[in-house]
């Protein structure tokens, strides 16, 4: 496996594990200890969320579970960081990664083909079919690319993927058809909100 090929495994690898965060479910009870559900959940407390590295910023629906795996590469160890909120009694995730590319990387490899790699291991370790994508930009002029897909199971993924300043964010949200039509309005909020904070 090719460099360019590796690294942006390492960032889509968490997305087989946003799928799993999403079909959880909380065990059935009987019937009878059922309690009567009211007519609509709570909704989540949307707040700005700023990376403890400050180096971006995002609206999440409540406090995000940090998780950092290292992961080995051919170039040595490589952290991704993970950021999940999974609001209560709504089948969606909403999940920030990221890694840091080695220097030497980063500078001699084209962003289009780092994201252009990452979409295309996202569809194949999810076993996913592209419905969508398009080119696009942060807000400060960093390269991106949005993409959707959905996979065997039905869950759908919008994703919203940056190379800047040696590292590759990925935005995503993961969710059901049902709840994707319900909660559209609130994922493009959602997207829309992040923003890369440049180095000092």
């Amino acid at each position: 496996m090719t460099i360019i090929r590796l690294l942006p495994f390492i960032a889509t690898a968490l997305i087989c594990g946003g799928s799993v965060i999403v079909e959880a479910r909380q065990p059935k009870q009987p019937v009878s200890q059922q309690k009567p559900t009211a007519a609509k959940p709570a909704q989540p407390k949307w707040k700005l969320f700023t990376a403890p590295d400050g180096r971006f910023t995002i609206l999440m629906p409540g406090t995000p579970n940090r998780n950092t795996q290292a992961q080995k590469t051919y170039m040595g160890e490589i952290n991704l960081e993970t950021f999940i909120v999974q609001p209560l009694k709504q089948e969606v995730a909403y999940i920030v990664a990221y890694n840091d590319f080695p220097y030497s990387y980063g500078e001699i490899t084209n962003p289009q083909a780092i994201l252009n790699d990452a979409r295309d291991m996202a569809l194949k370790t999810t076993k996913s079919n592209l419905i969508r994508q398009r080119s696009i930009r942060s807000l400060n002029g960093h390269p991106g690319k949005e993409i959707e897909y959905i996979n065997a199971g039905g869950k759908i993924t919008k994703s919203r993927m940056y190379v800047a300043e040696g590292r590759l964010y990925q935005v995503m949200a993961i969710t059901t058809k049902k709840q994707q039509k319900t909660l559209a309005k609130t994922i493009t909020g959602y997207l829309n909100s992040f923003q890369v904070v440049l180095k000092k």
